[in-house]
C-alpha cells in the first residue's frame, strides 16, 4: 500500500468510527510503524482535516470560528463552557488593524488544561491576546459533531460571549 493510499484509508477508518482509533490500531492495519501513523496523521491535518488526538486514540472532528469577547476574569468560564459542552478550543487568534492576523495554538480540550492556561496567565508568563484587540477574539473549536458545535454556540451566546454576527 503506498503513502496516498494509506492516508486515505486511516482517514476513513477514522472517519467511519463511532469511538476514538488507536494509532496502535492504525498501524496494524496498514502494515507500518507507529511513528508512521504519526507522520501521516500530521500530513492530513496539514491538509485540513481535523483530526485530534485524544487519550484514546484519533477521532475526527468539525470545527466552528467562534467570534468572542469577555473580560480577563471570565477566560476559565468561557473554556470550561467549551470543554464541557464536547469541545477542543484549537487555537485563539486576533485581527490586529496593523499587524493582521496573530494565532496562537491552545489544544484545550479538559478542564485541566483550562486550569493550566489559566494559571500561566495569572502567573504573568503572559496576557491574554484579546487584550491588544479590546477584547475581541476568535477561537476555532473542534467537536464530534454539528450538534455539538450548535449547544457551544448557544451556550456562548447565554453567557454574552458571542460578538457581532456570530451571536
Amino acid at each position: 500500500m503506498g503513502q496516498e493510499e494509506r492516508r486515505r484509508k486511516i482517514l476513513e477508518y477514522i472517519q467511519k468510527s463511532q469511538k476514538p482509533v488507536s494509532g496502535q490500531w492504525l498501524s496494524r492495519q496498514c502494515g507500518v510503524s507507529r511513528q508512521v501513523i504519526v507522520q501521516d496523521i500530521g500530513a492530513l491535518r496539514a491538509e485540513g482535516f481535523g483530526i485530534v488526538a485524544t487519550n484514546r486514540g484519533y477521532v475526527c472532528q468539525v470545527q466552528r470560528v467562534f467570534r468572542v469577547r469577555h473580560l480577563d476574569s471570565q477566560i476559565a468560564d468561557e473554556l470550561n463552557l467549551i470543554v464541557d459542552l464536547g469541545g477542543v478550543v484549537m487555537d485563539v487568534f486576533v485581527e490586529h488593524e496593523v499587524y493582521g492576523k496573530i494565532r496562537a495554538e491552545l489544544n484545550i480540550g479538559s478542564q485541566k488544561r483550562v486550569e493550566a492556561f489559566c494559571r500561566e496567565i495569572r502567573e504573568g508568563k503572559s496576557s491574554p491576546l484579546k487584550n491588544i484587540t479590546s477584547g475581541v477574539h476568535f477561537h476555532t473549536v473542534c467537536a464530534s459533531t454539528e450538534e455539538v458545535l450548535e449547544q457551544i454556540r448557544q451556550a456562548l451566546a447565554e453567557r454574552g460571549y458571542l460578538e457581532g454576527a456570530m451571536a
